[in-house]
């Protein structure tokens, strides 16, 4: 058994796992329906990589990322944030090696991409790999191939899939380019799911916050009448009492 996968089984706790097994939705018909819990708080587990990590080359992290437990597929995405963080800093943003190597863990994240098959796993993990690799340069192809990786994340009938087009955004607002959050927001504004909806308030939110007021407000403006009234919310969290009311009391259509 690889060594992390060992730990954490290890620190198997029942009464907790019983309060995430509810938490996460895992019964029939539930968004999280199949999914099996050891009972490990995220702290314990982002111990568990702050030991291992450094010593778990990426060959073995598949095993990780397609354990049957949710923890222990969060080690194992959190060792693939670790290795890429490390790549992606300043010094080594346009040096060869470490473009290949960031190539690399991109392909592997996008190859497991169903083992991050619950909100957390993704939301934990999208923007640390795949949205920084988008402000990144990369031997795999320029902007356009990016816009096609997003794109067919987004047009999977996969929901993680989805929800990781969307969220990975993020990192791309705290980096200043709100082009990909608007992109993604619109793609999925018709999104039935409320998990999305959640998701694409939220990156709007951000978006808003970290780049620019005026854009979010110009999307509002276009969209506001057809947007789900949760994605509106979140949108508009940031804003004051006075303009969250005026956004809100614009009928749906």
């Amino acid at each position: 058994m690889q060594p992390s996968k060992k730990k954490q089984t290890a620190l198997r706790n029942e009464e907790q796992r019983q309060v995430l097994i509810g938490f996460f939705k895992t019964a029939p018909g539930e968004y999280g329906y199949g999914d099996e819990f050891l009972g490990i708080k995220v702290p314990q587990t982002r111990e568990v990589v702050k030991m291992a990590a450094k010593d778990t080359p990426l060959s073995e992290i598949p095993e990780l990322l397609r354990c049957r437990w949710h923890e222990v597929r969060l080690c194992g995405l959190l060792m693939l944030v670790w290795h890429f963080e490390r790549l992606a800093t300043k010094r080594l943003a346009n040096d060869a090696a470490a473009i290949r190597k960031r190539d690399e863990i991109l392909t592997l994240y996008l190859n497991n991409a169903e083992q991050a098959n619950n909100w957390d796993l993704v939301d934990m993990s999208a923007p640390k790999i795949l949205g920084h690799w988008l402000m990144l340069p990369s031997a795999l192809g320029d902007k356009e191939y990016k816009i096609n990786v997003l794109d067919e994340l987004a047009a999977s009938s996969c929901l993680w899939k989805q929800r990781m087009s969307i969220v990975c955004t993020w990192m791309t607002s705290q980096l200043g380019d709100a082009s990909w959050c608007l992109r993604y927001a619109e793609v999925h504004l018709h999104h039935p799911h409320d998990l999305m909806h959640k998701a694409v308030g939220w990156m709007l939110r951000e978006m808003g916050k970290r780049v620019s007021m005026d854009l979010l407000r110009d999307f509002l403006h276009q969209h506001v009448r057809e947007m789900p009234r949760t994605a509106l919310r979140y949108a508009i969290e940031k804003m004051d009492d006075e303009e969250r009311q005026y956004w809100m009391n614009i009928p749906n259509k």
